[in-house]
Order: structure tokens, then C-alpha cells, then sequence
């Protein structure tokens, strides 16, 4: 309930409420089971909502204990195949001095009705109508699909590096795992052979090609993913974030994975390299509503008002980092946002400012099969790319040269 509440009224993404909302558990697999809970019911929260409005006289506030309790049973009992008298066991001492019959009959008539929840999940109102505005219907009907279920692990390693595992390959030096695997279980993982990351957030870093002799900086770096891609592919790397306890775990992977890159920590707008350099990695912070499938919070906390507000911080970064390359050098901005303000309108709004810079256009062959660039040279990875082989974030990706 804790995590619900940061997420839902306090608007926190849901990984960064954890360790708050779970302070009194000291067991990991109890943390775990917590955060199952809490990332399920967000998964499922118009379908739980639906349900609940079903059996009830009169609906109930949208925040109401109540609500909350049942939407935390029934996602156990309907989703997480919790036996029914556990999941109603479990949120009843929730309600104590309050609604507990309500509750209790709310439930009890749902469970004799013997309703379930829908194989494709409904996303929320006002981001379904968001999205259709922006992609289309059919756009929303695949993001719908695509929540079904947490997706597929998938792992990245250098060029050089041959793994003994079992998986699929959609591109060199990735390999998607079934869903569910135990990261640090699998074979190279301690001995840092590769790292997780999910296809469409390799795209960006590769789009730089090979790095020998060159010099990059890989902007907003933490965790790292991006960084050791660039490292691997032969760049003198430098690393920026303003986030030391994120820039720490980037540390951490790069020591794990015995990669090199200098690590910064500074804010972007505050922080200017002593010499130009060749290239530039821009992961911009960004709504993150493009990896809605792996974290359910952005679809219930993230507000127009704060897509605006970092699409214009995404293009003073851009602005900013435009002046630290060398002539022809060439500069990639990225976002996992599924908002057209935080990626075309931020890149044309870049080009039309900056006349000395040009489009580089992404090339059908330098992404998986099923990413196609569009008309205008960026790649849009959008809900429904690669759903045959588990899908994938979604991203926008555009690579810029300076003439």
C-alpha cells in the first residue's frame, strides 16, 4: 500500500519508492513479493478498477483505503494466483477501524462471480487517448499487448565476446533471454562478460560506430549501459550524471566488466569538457513512458505538464552539447518516451536552430529487423516493433553531424 500511494498519489516512480515503502522488510524475497504486488496491481489498475466499480454501489474515491485494499487482493488472488482467503487475509488488517466489511464483501462477491482480468490489459484513459493522437489506434491496441506480461531479459556484450547461452540474437553482441531468468545466475555474469539492456537501448550507442582513436562522451550516463557499449567499441569514454548513487553503479559495472571510461559526476548545463571531442551520446532525461512494459508507474504518474517540462530540458542539453564537438563530429539524442514532444518536435526544433548542423540518417541496417527508420531520418521504436520475438522498449533515436 505504501508503494501504491508513492506511486499513485505522490507521483514516485515505483523502484525509486521501494526501499522507503519497504523499510520494515527485512527478507528480500518478502521485498520482492512487495514489489510484485505493487508492480502488477499498476499493470492491471484499469481492469482492478473495473472490477471493483462492478460490485459496488456507488463508485468508490479514486485514493479511498478501501480501493486500495481491494485492488491489492484481487491482483493476488487474479493474477499472482494467491488461494483467494490469503489475499483477502493479507489487506484486511489494512482496513482495521475502517471500511473491513466492505472490503471483505466487495470481494467475497467478486470471487463468487468468479470474474477474472482480461488477457490484454486496458491502459489508462488519458494516456490511450494521448497515444492515439500521437500513433494511432493500433499503436495503443499493441502498448496494450505489450503490458501483458513483464518482458524477456535481454543482454549485450562486446563485439569480441562469444557466450555460451541459450537465447535469440536480433543483432551482434545482444541475446534475448526468456523472461523470469535470475540475472546474476547466468553463466559470464560475475566474470563481466556482458550486461543486461534492452535492444532498443543499444541502438543509440551503436549508431556511433567504431571508436578507435576517437573520443566520446556518453551524456546522462548512469547506469551505464550505454557507457560500456562505447568503451567496448574502442572509445576513450567520459561519462557524465548528475546522480553520484546512480554514477556509483555505473562504477560498479564498469569494474565488473573491466571496461575504462572517466567518470563525471556533474549537471550537463554546469559542466563543459576541456577540448572538443568526436562524438557525443545524449540518453536525455525523459518521461520514460517508452519502457512502460518494465516500470507500469510512468503510466499512472507521469502528467502532460512534466512532458513539457523536459522536453525543454532535453533541448537546452542538446543546445549545450552542440557546441563541445569537433567539426563532422557527430552527436545521437535519445529518449525512451513515446511523447513526439520529448523526440521529433526536440530534434527539429534543434536542426531549425543550429543551421550548421544536418540529419544523419539512421540506416534500416545499423537497427534489428523490424526497426525502420522513418522519412525524416530518425528512428521511432514504437509499441508492436519486434512483438513476435518478445517486443521491446520503445525510443526515439536521431543522429545529428555538425558540417
Amino acid at each position: 500500500m505504501r508503494l501504491l500511494d508513492a506511486v499513485l498519489r505522490k507521483g514516485l516512480p515505483l523502484e525509486a519508492a521501494l526501499d522507503g515503502a519497504a523499510r520494515d522488510l527485512k527478507r528480500p524475497d518478502d521485498r520482492g513479493l512487495a514489489h510484485a504486488i505493487a508492480a502488477e496491481t499498476l499493470r492491471r489498475l484499469a481492469d482492478l478498477d473495473a472490477l471493483i466499480d462492478g460490485a459496488t454501489a456507488k463508485p468508490l474515491p479514486a485514493d479511498a483505503r478501501a480501493r486500495m485494499a481491494l485492488r491489492i487482493a484481487l491482483v493476488q488472488a487474479l493474477a499472482l494466483d494467491t488461494p483467494p482467503h490469503a489475499a483477502i487475509s493479507t489487506v484486511l488488517p489494512l482496513v482495521d477501524g475502517g471500511p473491513r466489511r466492505l472490503v471483505h464483501g466487495v470481494f467475497g462477491t467478486l470471487m463468487r462471480r468468479k470474474v477474472s482480468l482480461p488477457g490484454v490489459p486496458g491502459l489508462p484513459a488519458q494516456v490511450a487517448q494521448r497515444w492515439a493522437r500521437a500513433w494511432g489506434p493500433a499503436v495503443v491496441d499493441a502498448a496494450a499487448a505489450s503490458i501483458a506480461a513483464p518482458p524477456p531479459i535481454d543482454i549485450a556484450f562486446p563485439p569480441e565476446t562469444v557466450l555460451d547461452l541459450d537465447g535469440v540474437a536480433l543483432m551482434p553482441g545482444h541475446l534475448r533471454l526468456a523472461r523470469g531468468t535470475h540475472v546474476p545466475g547466468i553463466t559470464g555474469y560475475g566474470e563481466g562478460r556482458w550486461w543486461v539492456q534492452d535492444i532498443s537501448a543499444s541502438i543509440p550507442a551503436r549508431l556511433l560506430g567504431a571508436g578507435k582513436g576517437r573520443i566520446a562522451l556518453d551524456l546522462c550516463a548512469a547506469p551505464g549501459g550505454k557507457t560500456m557499449q562505447l568503451a567496448s567499441a574502442g572509445f576513450a569514454v567520459t561519462a557524465v550524471d548528475s546522480s553520484e548513487s546512480r554514477l556509483a553503479r555505473l562504477s560498479e559495472n564498469l569494474e565488473r566488466t573491466r571496461l575504462r571510461a572517466r567518470v563525471v559526476a556533474a549537471d550537463v548545463m554546469g559542466w563543459s569538457p576541456a577540448e572538443p571531442v568526436d562524438a557525443i551520446l545524449l540518453d536525455a532525461p525523459c518521461s520514460a513512458t517508452g519502457i512502460f512494459r518494465r516500470h507500469p508507474d510512468v503510466l499512472h504518474r507521469v502528467r502532460p505538464s512534466a512532458i513539457a517540462a523536459l522536453s525543454d530540458v532535453q533541448s537546452a542539453m542538446l543546445d549545450r552539447a552542440a557546441s563541445w564537438l569537433k567539426p563532422g563530429g557527430q552527436l545521437v539524442y535519445s529518449v525512451c518516451s513515446l511523447e513526439p514532444e520529448e523526440g521529433e518536435e526536440v530534434a527539429s526544433a534543434f536542426l531549425q536552430a543550429h543551421p550548421e548542423w544536418t540529419v544523419d540518417p539512421v540506416r534500416a541496417e545499423e537497427a534489428a529487423p523490424g526497426m525502420v527508420p522513418g522519412s525524416a531520418g530518425f528512428l521511432r521504436i514504437l509499441p508492436g516493433t519486434l512483438a513476435g520475438a518478445g517486443g521491446c522498449d520503445s525510443f526515439f533515436i536521431a543522429r545529428f553531424r555538425r558540417a
